[in-house]
């Protein structure tokens, strides 16, 4: 398990955890009780966009009940929703997890993310150092307004189907089919494989 710290910061109120307490941890993390499976969607067109990404991901990874299983290539797109050239250009990846989160821990910790790594909401479309947003839970369908199962714009969305189909092809997108057949009838214009990319799996 990770925090986050400032560099050359410290915070001498934080214990050490007793060995026993982590190997508790690390061993219910890696039996997973029964896990569901997640889609997370990944994107940052500030700064170094890559290190953000492996960054997100590897703080995914460090979130007890979670584990990362997939990461896909990235891929540069557009930006949406805003006039071209007004915004730097996105990396996006999609990463799958195996989880004993529910849904709404899930989202809590991705949003513990995006604050770890600055991302500030101050206008819609707006540039963003990291986006963690959940695009599938297992089977689940819903609507619940705090957070929309699946992601209610995925199925549109190049920058999300192709990595996503890029890791899982068989992949189906819960009460909309299966991925390569949404990704089929959508326009990739502006969303571009990045084969001289690369972002690693967590070991």
């Amino acid at each position: 398990m990770t925090a986050f710290y400032t560099e050359g910061q410290s915070d001498p109120t934080v214990q050490p955890v007793p060995a026993s307490v982590v190997e508790q941890v690390d061993a219910a993390d890696t039996t997973l009780q029964n896990p569901k499976r997640a889609v997370i969607s990944l994107g940052s067109n500030l700064g170094n966009r890559l290190e953000t990404i492996q960054g997100a991901i590897d703080a995914l990874e460090d979130t007890p009940g979670v584990r990362v299983k997939a990461v896909s290539p990235v891929y540069e797109t557009e930006p949406w929703g805003v006039e071209p050239g007004s915004q730097p250009s996105y990396f996006n990846a999609v990463v799958v997890l195996r989880t004993t989160l529910p849904p709404s821990s899930l989202l809590e910790r991705a949003h513990a993310v995006e604050e770890a790594f600055h991302r500030v909401r101050d206008e819609r479309w707006g540039p963003r150092t990291i986006d963690v947003d959940i695009v599938a839970y297992a089977d689940v369908v819903s609507d619940d307004p705090v957070l929309t199962l699946p992601h209610p714009r995925a199925h549109e969305r190049a920058f999300v189907l192709a990595p996503w189909y890029d890791v899982e092809p068989e992949a189906q997108l819960p009460g909309r089919g299966p991925v390569a057949q949404l990704l089929a009838t959508i326009t990739q214009d502006g969303v571009a494989p990045r084969a001289d990319l690369e972002l690693r799996l967590p070991e």
